[in-house]
Protein backbone atom coordinates (compact mmCIF):
# COMPACT_ATOMS: atom_id res chain seq x y z
CA UNK A 1 0.00 0.00 0.00
CA UNK A 2 2.82 2.39 0.85
CA UNK A 3 4.51 1.73 -2.50
CA UNK A 4 1.25 2.31 -4.36
CA UNK A 5 0.67 5.55 -2.44
CA UNK A 6 4.18 6.75 -3.25
CA UNK A 7 3.85 5.97 -6.95
CA UNK A 8 0.48 7.73 -7.08
CA UNK A 9 1.94 10.89 -5.56
CA UNK A 10 4.89 10.81 -7.94
CA UNK A 11 2.49 10.61 -10.87
CA UNK A 12 0.49 13.56 -9.52
CA UNK A 13 3.67 15.59 -9.13
CA UNK A 14 4.73 14.75 -12.69
CA UNK A 15 1.33 15.88 -13.98
CA UNK A 16 1.60 19.17 -12.06
CA UNK A 17 5.11 19.82 -13.39
CA UNK A 18 4.00 19.03 -16.94
CA UNK A 19 1.03 21.37 -16.58
CA UNK A 20 3.17 24.21 -15.27
CA UNK A 21 5.70 23.70 -18.06
CA UNK A 22 2.95 23.78 -20.69
CA UNK A 23 1.41 26.99 -19.31
CA UNK A 24 4.81 28.67 -19.15
CA UNK A 25 5.64 27.64 -22.71
CA UNK A 26 2.33 28.82 -24.11
CA UNK A 27 2.57 32.15 -22.28
CA UNK A 28 6.10 32.74 -23.52
CA UNK A 29 4.91 32.20 -27.10
CA UNK A 30 1.80 34.37 -26.82
CA UNK A 31 1.57 37.38 -29.20
CA UNK A 32 1.83 40.00 -26.46
CA UNK A 33 5.20 38.60 -25.42
CA UNK A 34 6.70 38.05 -28.85
CA UNK A 35 10.31 39.26 -28.54
CA UNK A 36 10.99 42.58 -30.26
CA UNK A 37 13.59 41.93 -32.99
CA UNK A 38 15.15 45.32 -32.27
CA UNK A 39 17.33 46.35 -29.35
CA UNK A 40 15.97 47.69 -26.06
CA UNK A 41 14.83 51.27 -25.71
CA UNK A 42 16.86 53.95 -23.96
CA UNK A 43 16.42 57.61 -23.03
CA UNK A 44 18.24 60.85 -23.75
CA UNK A 45 17.79 64.22 -22.02
CA UNK A 46 18.45 67.34 -24.08
CA UNK A 47 20.42 69.65 -21.78
CA UNK A 48 19.29 72.72 -23.74
CA UNK A 49 15.66 72.52 -22.63
CA UNK A 50 15.26 69.41 -20.45
CA UNK A 51 13.18 67.50 -23.00
CA UNK A 52 13.52 63.74 -22.55
CA UNK A 53 13.45 61.48 -25.61
CA UNK A 54 13.07 57.74 -25.87
CA UNK A 55 15.69 56.20 -28.16
CA UNK A 56 15.48 53.02 -30.20
CA UNK A 57 18.19 50.97 -31.87
CA UNK A 58 17.30 49.79 -35.36
CA UNK A 59 20.01 47.74 -36.99
CA UNK A 60 23.25 49.59 -36.25
CA UNK A 61 21.57 53.00 -35.93
CA UNK A 62 20.23 54.67 -32.78
CA UNK A 63 17.27 56.98 -33.41
CA UNK A 64 15.16 59.28 -31.29
CA UNK A 65 11.75 57.68 -31.00
CA UNK A 66 9.97 61.06 -30.95
CA UNK A 67 10.08 64.10 -33.18
CA UNK A 68 12.49 66.76 -32.01
CA UNK A 69 10.86 69.47 -29.87
CA UNK A 70 13.74 71.95 -29.57
CA UNK A 71 12.17 75.41 -29.89
CA UNK A 72 14.55 78.33 -29.25
CA UNK A 73 12.18 80.73 -31.05
CA UNK A 74 8.98 80.58 -33.05
CA UNK A 75 7.70 82.57 -36.04
CA UNK A 76 4.39 83.00 -37.81
CA UNK A 77 3.54 80.59 -40.57
CA UNK A 78 4.13 83.22 -43.26
CA UNK A 79 7.76 83.88 -42.32
CA UNK A 80 10.14 82.15 -44.73
CA UNK A 81 13.84 82.02 -45.60
CA UNK A 82 16.26 79.81 -47.52
CA UNK A 83 19.14 80.73 -45.22
CA UNK A 84 17.81 81.91 -41.82
CA UNK A 85 16.73 79.16 -39.36
CA UNK A 86 13.00 79.35 -38.59
CA UNK A 87 10.92 77.24 -36.21
CA UNK A 88 7.18 76.60 -36.37
CA UNK A 89 4.50 74.81 -34.35
CA UNK A 90 1.64 73.37 -36.39
CA UNK A 91 -1.40 75.64 -36.18
CA UNK A 92 0.44 78.35 -34.25
CA UNK A 93 0.04 81.01 -36.88
CA UNK A 94 0.65 84.61 -35.85
CA UNK A 95 2.76 84.90 -32.72
CA UNK A 96 6.37 84.73 -31.61
CA UNK A 97 5.56 83.69 -28.03
CA UNK A 98 7.58 80.52 -27.35
CA UNK A 99 5.78 79.69 -24.09
CA UNK A 100 2.40 79.93 -25.80
CA UNK A 101 3.61 77.74 -28.66
CA UNK A 102 4.90 75.10 -26.24
CA UNK A 103 1.50 75.04 -24.51
CA UNK A 104 -0.17 73.78 -27.69
CA UNK A 105 -1.13 70.12 -27.98
CA UNK A 106 0.48 69.91 -31.42
CA UNK A 107 3.84 70.84 -29.90
CA UNK A 108 3.49 68.20 -27.18
CA UNK A 109 2.48 65.45 -29.62
CA UNK A 110 4.29 66.27 -32.85
CA UNK A 111 7.18 68.50 -31.83
CA UNK A 112 8.49 71.36 -33.95
CA UNK A 113 8.43 71.98 -37.70
CA UNK A 114 11.77 73.31 -38.99
CA UNK A 115 12.79 74.92 -42.23
CA UNK A 116 15.88 73.25 -43.64
CA UNK A 117 18.44 75.74 -42.25
CA UNK A 118 16.97 75.26 -38.78
CA UNK A 119 16.85 71.47 -39.16
CA UNK A 120 20.55 71.30 -40.00
CA UNK A 121 21.61 72.50 -36.55
CA UNK A 122 18.60 71.53 -34.42
CA UNK A 123 19.84 68.20 -33.04
CA UNK A 124 21.72 68.25 -29.71
CA UNK A 125 25.39 67.38 -29.23
CA UNK A 126 26.06 63.72 -29.96
CA UNK A 127 23.19 63.59 -32.48
CA UNK A 128 22.66 64.89 -36.00
CA UNK A 129 20.13 65.32 -38.76
CA UNK A 130 20.26 62.09 -40.82
CA UNK A 131 21.57 62.23 -44.34
CA UNK A 132 19.65 60.76 -47.26
CA UNK A 133 22.10 57.85 -47.09
CA UNK A 134 21.23 57.21 -43.43
CA UNK A 135 17.50 57.29 -44.16
CA UNK A 136 18.12 54.84 -46.99
CA UNK A 137 20.09 52.58 -44.64
CA UNK A 138 17.10 52.49 -42.28
CA UNK A 139 14.66 51.79 -45.10
CA UNK A 140 16.79 49.01 -46.56
CA UNK A 141 17.15 47.39 -43.14
CA UNK A 142 13.35 47.37 -42.84
CA UNK A 143 12.87 45.64 -46.18
CA UNK A 144 12.78 48.43 -48.74
CA UNK A 145 10.56 51.36 -49.69
CA UNK A 146 7.44 49.29 -50.38
CA UNK A 147 7.05 48.00 -46.81
CA UNK A 148 9.35 50.04 -44.58
CA UNK A 149 6.75 52.77 -44.04
CA UNK A 150 4.39 50.40 -42.26
CA UNK A 151 7.18 49.27 -39.97
CA UNK A 152 7.97 52.91 -39.16
CA UNK A 153 4.44 54.20 -38.48
CA UNK A 154 2.75 54.31 -35.09
CA UNK A 155 -0.11 51.80 -35.03
CA UNK A 156 -3.80 52.69 -34.81
CA UNK A 157 -5.71 55.89 -35.45
CA UNK A 158 -5.06 57.90 -32.30
CA UNK A 159 -2.94 60.26 -34.39
CA UNK A 160 -3.05 58.86 -37.92
CA UNK A 161 -6.33 59.22 -39.76
CA UNK A 162 -8.11 56.04 -40.85
CA UNK A 163 -7.10 53.63 -42.29
CA UNK A 164 -3.36 53.95 -41.50
CA UNK A 165 -2.72 51.05 -43.86
CA UNK A 166 0.12 48.65 -43.14
CA UNK A 167 1.12 50.23 -39.83
CA UNK A 168 2.68 47.79 -37.36
CA UNK A 169 5.55 49.90 -35.97
CA UNK A 170 7.72 46.81 -35.95
CA UNK A 171 10.84 48.97 -35.91
CA UNK A 172 9.80 51.00 -32.87
CA UNK A 173 10.38 54.22 -34.86
CA UNK A 174 6.80 55.34 -34.04
CA UNK A 175 6.42 57.79 -36.93
CA UNK A 176 3.63 60.35 -36.47
CA UNK A 177 1.65 62.37 -39.05
CA UNK A 178 2.87 65.79 -37.95
CA UNK A 179 2.05 67.49 -41.24
CA UNK A 180 4.06 70.37 -42.66
CA UNK A 181 4.33 74.12 -43.01
CA UNK A 182 4.03 74.71 -46.73
CA UNK A 183 6.31 77.24 -48.37
CA UNK A 184 3.53 79.56 -49.50
CA UNK A 185 2.47 80.04 -45.89
CA UNK A 186 -0.01 77.48 -44.54
CA UNK A 187 -0.06 74.38 -42.39
CA UNK A 188 -1.35 71.13 -43.87
CA UNK A 189 -1.56 67.34 -43.80
CA UNK A 190 -1.57 66.75 -40.03
CA UNK A 191 -3.08 63.31 -39.43
CA UNK A 192 -2.49 62.39 -43.08
CA UNK A 193 1.27 62.46 -43.62
CA UNK A 194 4.54 62.82 -41.72
CA UNK A 195 7.49 64.69 -43.25
CA UNK A 196 11.12 64.63 -42.09
CA UNK A 197 14.20 66.46 -43.34
CA UNK A 198 17.53 64.96 -44.31
CA UNK A 199 20.82 66.85 -44.32
CA UNK A 200 21.42 66.08 -48.01
CA UNK A 201 21.27 69.04 -50.39
CA UNK A 202 19.90 68.76 -53.91
CA UNK A 203 20.45 72.35 -55.02
CA UNK A 204 20.51 75.92 -53.67
CA UNK A 205 16.77 75.84 -53.00
CA UNK A 206 16.04 72.14 -52.46
CA UNK A 207 16.99 69.34 -50.08
CA UNK A 208 16.00 65.72 -49.61
CA UNK A 209 13.40 64.47 -47.15
CA UNK A 210 11.19 61.51 -46.29
CA UNK A 211 7.41 61.05 -46.13
CA UNK A 212 5.11 58.48 -44.49
CA UNK A 213 1.45 58.26 -45.58
CA UNK A 214 -1.77 57.17 -43.87
CA UNK A 215 -3.00 55.24 -46.89
CA UNK A 216 -0.01 53.02 -47.70
CA UNK A 217 2.95 51.25 -46.12
CA UNK A 218 5.21 52.81 -48.75
CA UNK A 219 7.90 55.31 -47.69
CA UNK A 220 8.80 58.13 -50.04
CA UNK A 221 12.20 59.82 -50.33
CA UNK A 222 11.68 63.13 -52.10
CA UNK A 223 13.11 66.58 -52.88
CA UNK A 224 11.53 69.60 -51.22
CA UNK A 225 11.88 73.37 -51.06
CA UNK A 226 14.12 74.36 -48.14
CA UNK A 227 11.62 76.97 -46.90
CA UNK A 228 9.09 74.26 -46.02
CA UNK A 229 8.65 73.26 -42.39
CA UNK A 230 9.10 69.55 -41.64
CA UNK A 231 9.70 67.44 -38.55
CA UNK A 232 13.17 66.34 -37.45
CA UNK A 233 14.30 62.94 -36.17
CA UNK A 234 17.84 62.86 -34.83
CA UNK A 235 20.18 59.90 -35.23
CA UNK A 236 23.11 59.35 -32.89
CA UNK A 237 26.62 60.20 -34.07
Amino acid sequence: FFTYYLLLNLQVMKNIILFLFTVTFLYSCSPQDTPNPFNPLGTFTDSRDGNVYTTVTIGTQVWMKENLAYLPSVVSMGTVSYTIPYYYVYGFANSTNVAAAKAKANYTIYGVLYNWPAALTACPDGWHLPSDEEWTQLIDYLGGEDIAGGKMKEMGTSHWYYPNNGANNQSGFSGLPGGRREGIGYFGDIGYNGYWWSSTVDSREYAWGLTLYKSVSYVDIFISDKINGFSVRCVRD
